[in-house]
């Protein structure tokens, strides 16, 4: 069966695979090619599936929907991190964990500095009419 995962911006797996783990609200969920056709949630952990080679990889992921539809399996999540072994990876989401907690960081830096210039600028135009009075 195929799978993709999908990203906003990406596809992260497009592959032949021939069987996918992933899980839902109710539980884990194992799909293969002759499963019948679904649409489930994605919450936030592990998927993984089994090459036709014979490999597993595994990929982690955030919220999103999976839908099962024939010989294909779609999954569209907002994050996702793939790797063949799970130190890896747990290595790799770490890492992307910190790029975005310093990103949030100056992100929230950027914007009490825009707020503090929007109240100075303000300031001075109350200060410049109560002159011109």
């Amino acid at each position: 069966m195929r799978l993709k995962i999908l990203l906003p911006n990406d596809i992260l797996v497009d592959e032949q695979v021939v069987k996918v783990t992933f899980e839902s609200p109710d539980g884990y969920f194992c799909m293969l090619e002759r499963h019948v056709d679904f649409v489930s949630a994605v919450v936030p952990g592990l998927l993984f599936f089994d090459r036709d080679d014979g490999g597993e990889e595994f990929v982690a992921v955030d919220d999103g929907i999976v839908v099962k539809r024939g010989p294909s399996v779609t999954v569209s999540v907002r994050n996702a991190e793939r790797g063949r072994r799970l130190g890896e990876l747990r290595a790799a989401v770490e890492e992307k964990f910190r790029q975005r907690d310093e990103l949030e960081r100056r992100t929230r830096s950027s914007v009490a500095r825009l707020q503090s210039d929007f109240l100075r600028s303000i300031l001075e135009l109350e200060g410049h009419s109560k002159q011109a009075r």
